[in-house]
């Protein structure tokens, strides 16, 4: 949102310095991007007076001229047929630039005379589009800056532009009107009276105006009169400055006024050429889908079902609230238009826009929300600028619908103020405040203008005091301590866990991520996910559709991304969610690690080698330890079919508790995200982990036995398919209290045992607990070894 100082202060009766007002709109929320000091381009230029004008001895269209200036007189040839003795002119010296031309003066010679400088025209300041002939100025001391000539003769054109970013939930700042009020609530100034008489009717209105009844809901209301008799031709100059200086272009003066009424009041307006109406009634309707309109733009637009349109007999002339049609635009040969102020629906107007793909000021402020009450004053003040500036008569007002009704009033409570900002403000100060920003206060309740749809709630009342206060008041204060002494940890357990994975996983060399929560779909489907219940309904692009099911695939992409750059040895992790559902609560937190490459050389007596299972396996078993899993666990088979089937484990408590999972990569996860294997990765759930039950600083007892251990090795043959854990978790079964510890030592394949078996090898520990072991109680325990074997995997004791 661009304006003027001088444009603001039509609305703001103030003394306040520009540094002050932008101080104060940054203070309020509207934050000031910039400020345009439109004058610095015109720092070179001095005034001027000509002595004399000779023509040129060879060029007829050319003066030679002796100018007075700051440095004595100047020879300076010019071709301006206003060039003549007695005027005082604006000069530029040589290594003076010229914006307007984009360049730089010089000593020239021109046909054999030398000129020094040049006299300019409006156009080559860039003051107006004026290049008839130089600037003649009306009085001047020779010498003056220009810059200075214009702030005290003409300051509106090398008046400040100031530009501020407004929020969405700000549309009434995108009037200067809006802009002013904020000021005076704040105590800049005085907001100023600008209202109109209404303008009476002269006849009554030839063009009717209709409004479907399934459409009411999108156009609830349409304002229109005809004004005939205009001269429409060049905007004043006034106009033309305020426009030009926020970057519009002047075209002509009926749609200036439009431009001008869209920026100082928010207001959007439209003027339709009367006379290219066809038939008596413009008609505001749905589009069946397919019409198309010439836009102003002169691009063709095509329309879906349910776009609003504005139509004649011949067809659309208009899309309501966004643009309108070029066959009924207003040229210069217009002397008959009809003005139209409606109030279209902020969403079906932002639809509209962005499926046309059309950024227009009317779509911008349609689509926030502007004052639906101020459409009848609108369409009075727009008339009588018509009518002072163009001549002419108007015709009496026609409506259409009505205006819509946002009547609403919240509960004021002085004291929210202190409790939900922190600030004491006395309840007169609040009152005041909510009144200078155009709220009628009855007794507790505020009734919200019209202008502000943003304010919903008792909050946003709260909101407004604070802001206008000056947030910048806020004093940190430190909450009061409900108990002495040190405070309780606050931390919960698992926040605590995933603290202690990051520092974990840190320590063992790996460099922690942090990705997207967002991946896309072929890869969640990669790792399970890629459904509709994890689809992000508005996704910042196609690569990020989907919710992501694991940490692995954005630890993969990291991967790929850093092998295309040459770097191929890695070893990343990540803490964080993964999600299994598109509601609340469907999420469970993860630690990731992935290996890529080889080891470093710390390894294998200082020589790398290629990272393998059980890389990964220890690692997931440290970060497991650390967070307080028991020691002792089971590795079974069975994981997603996203890592590799024979080369993977899940460490779990019992085959339904599940701890996490660890192995390579499947070679085909790794060619679909394009990543050079093989990869080794683990994956953990630290919610799984069980909370011990007691909590201490203390460590338990050392229990140590003083008796004599035994182990006792037992060969079993078994089929090829059977798994060594399933031989030592029956082995472990066959006396707790005795049997320590249990361990695969050999394995062998074919020979004499035959085709699809296999012996295995297990060297079993015998802790005794009260008294040492006799030959009988050995063989005791040995013998319930090979039968919980047997009975649990179908071995045979070898031979």
């Amino acid at each position: 949102m661009k304006f003027t100082l001088s444009w603001l202060k039509d609305h703001l009766e103030t003394t306040a310095t520009l540094d002050e007002i932008t101080y104060a709109l940054t203070d309020l929320g509207l934050e000031v991007e910039g400020v345009e000091d439109r004058g610095a381009a015109l720092r070179g230029f001095t005034l001027g007076y000509v002595e004399s004008a000779e023509k040129h001895p060879d060029a007829d269209r050319l003066r030679v001229c002796q100018v007075q200036t700051d440095e004595g007189v100047k020879q300076i040839i010019c071709g301006a047929p206003n060039a003549r003795e007695g005027i005082t002119v604006v000069v530029a010296k040589p290594g003076v630039y010229v914006p307007g031309i984009d360049t730089t003066i010089g000593v020239g010679n021109i046909r054999g005379i030398d000129s020094y400088g040049m006299m300019a025209s409006e156009r080559e300041l860039e003051l107006s589009e004026e290049h008839d002939g130089i600037i003649e100025l009306p009085a001047g001391n020779v010498g003056d800056s220009f810059v200075d000539w214009l702030a005290e003769h003409d300051p509106a054109k090398v008046d400040p532009v100031i530009e501020i970013a407004i929020t969405p939930n700000r549309p009434d700042a995108l009037g200067v009107r809006g802009i002013a009020r904020d000021l005076a609530a704040r105590g800049l100034g005085k907001l100023k009276k600008r209202e109109v008489d209404a303008v009476p009717g002269e006849f009554a209105c030839p063009v009717k105006v209709s409004i479907d009844a399934d459409t009411l809901e999108q156009a609830p209301v349409f304002f229109g009169r005809m004004i005939r008799g205009v001269t429409n031709g060049p905007s004043p100059q006034w106009l033309q400055d305020r426009l030009r200086a926020i970057g519009l272009r002047p075209i002509s003066f009926l749609v200036d006024v439009t431009n001008f009424f869209t920026y100082d009041r928010n207001r959007p307006l439209h003027v339709f050429d009367a006379d290219k109406i066809a038939g008596d009634t413009l008609r505001v309707h749905r589009a069946k889908g397919g019409e198309t309109l010439m836009g102003l733009d002169e691009k063709e637009y095509t329309f879906d079902e349910g776009m609003t349109l504005i139509s004649d007999d011949n067809g659309v002339e208009s899309i309501a609230g966004v643009m309108g049609g070029l066959r009924t635009g207003c040229t210069e040969e217009t002397v008959s238009v009809f003005l139209e102020a409606a109030y279209f629906d902020p969403v079906r107007t932002a639809y509209t826009g962005r499926a046309l793909k059309i950024n227009s000021d009317a779509r911008y402020r349609f689509e926030r929300g502007i004052d639906p009450e101020w459409t009848p004053y609108g369409i009075e003040h727009a008339t009588r600028m018509i009518l002072d500036h163009a001549g002419g008569e108007a015709s009496e007002v026609i409506v259409a619908g009505k205006i819509p009704d946002t009547r609403r009033a919240y509960k004021l409570d002085a004291a929210r103020v202190q409790s939900l900002v922190g600030m004491d403000i006395p309840e007169s100060e609040q009152r005041q405040t909510l009144t200078a920003l155009g709220f009628i206060l009855e007794g507790t309740l505020a009734h919200v203008p019209s202008w502000r749809p943003d304010v919903q709630g008792e909050a946003d009342l709260v909101e407004e005091v604070a802001r206008i206060a000056s947030l910048t008041k806020l004093e940190g204060r430190p909450l009061p301590r409900l108990t002495p002494g040190v405070p309780r940890p606050i931390l919960s357990p698992m926040q605590r866990r995933e603290g202690i994975a990051r520092r974990t996983a840190a320590a063992l060399g790996y460099n922690e991520c942090v990705t997207y929560s967002f991946i896309d779909e072929a890869s969640a489907k990669l790792f399970g996910g890629g459904d509709d219940a994890t689809r992000l309904e508005n996704p910042i692009s196609s690569e990020m559709s989907h919710m992501r099911p694991a940490l692995l695939p954005g630890l993969l992409q990291a991967a790929a991304r850093n092998q295309a750059r040459g770097f191929a040895d890695m070893a990343l992790f990540e803490v964080g969610p993964a999600f299994h559902g598109g509601e609340p609560g469907e999420q469970h937190l993860l630690v990731t690690g992935l290996l890529v490459g080889r080891t470093g050389p710390k390894d294998v007596h200082g020589a790398a080698r290629a990272v393998d299972v059980f890389d990964v396996k220890a690692d997931a078993e440290a970060v497991l330890a650390a967070m307080g899993a028991p020691a002792k666990s089971q590795i079974l088979r069975g994981a997603a079919d996203w890592w590799h089937p024979g080369r993977h484990g899940m460490i779990c408590l019992g085959p339904k508790k599940v701890l996490g999972v660890f192995g390579e990569v499947h070679p085909r996860v790794l060619e679909a995200m394009d990543v050079k294997g093989p990869a080794m990765a683990f994956t953990l759930w630290p919610a799984e982990v069980p909370i011990p039950r007691k909590t201490g600083a203390t460590r338990p007892a050392l229990q140590v036995s003083d008796l004599q251990a035994v182990e006792r090795d037992f060969a079993f043959v078994v089929d090829a398919e059977v798994e060594a854990q399933a031989l030592i978790n029956a082995a472990m079964g066959a006396d707790k209290a005795i049997v320590q510890e249990v361990r695969v030592f050999d394995e062998f394949i074919g020979g004499s045992l035959g085709e699809g078996k296999k012996s295995l090898a297990l060297t079993v520990r015998m802790q005794p607990t009260d008294k040492t072991f006799k030959d009988k109680d050995i063989e005791a325990v040995g013998a319930k070894v090979i039968e919980k074997v047997t009975k649990a995997t179908g071995g045979v004791l070898r031979g």
